[in-house]
C-alpha cells in the first residue's frame, strides 16, 4: 500500500501541482483547501504525511498542527509545514507545535520530495 500524503493548501496551482508531482512519484494523494476541509480529511483516513500551508482559510496552518499533534490517533502522522512566511519566528513557532518539517515558498521540486522522502523514511511509494 503507498503511503499517503494529504495536502492542505489553499491556492491552485500550488495544490495542482503538488498533487501531480507527488502522484507521480507513487503516493496516494488526498487534497484539501482549507482547515476545516482538512480536518474532515484527517477523520477520514489517517495519512502518513500532512504537506500543510500555514495561511488556510477557516483554521490556519499552525492551529491544524497543533490539533493535529494533540490527537492520539494521528501520531504517526508527519507534518511538513509549507509557506511563504519564512521568518525565523514562524519556523520557530511551527517546529514548536510539532511540525516535523518547514518548507519556505518558492521552493524546488527537488527539495521538496527530499524531504518528503525524507519523512517518510520506511513509507516508500507504490
Amino acid at each position: 500500500m503507498p503511503a499517503h500524503v494529504l495536502i492542505v493548501e489553499d491556492e491552485e496551482s500550488i495544490l495542482l501541482s503538488l498533487e501531480f508531482l507527488l502522484s507521480k512519484e507513487g503516493y496516494a494523494v488526498t487534497t484539501a483547501r482549507d482547515g476545516a476541509a482538512a480536518m474532515r480529511a484527517l477523520q477520514d483516513r489517517s495519512p502518513d504525511l500532512v504537506l500543510l500551508d500555514v495561511m488556510l482559510p477557516l483554521i490556519d496552518g499552525f492551529e491544524l498542527c497543533r490539533l493535529i499533534r494533540e490527537n492520539p490517533a494521528l501520531r504517526g502522522t508527519r507534518v511538513m509545514l509549507i509557506t511563504a512566511r519564512g521568518r525565523e519566528a514562524e519556523i520557530a513557532r511551527g517546529m514548536a507545535l510539532g511540525a516535523d518539517a518547514y518548507l519556505t515558498k518558492p521552493f524546488s521540486t527537488r527539495e521538496l520530495m527530499e524531504k518528503v522522502r525524507a519523512l517518510l523514511g520506511a513509507l516508500p511509494p507504490a
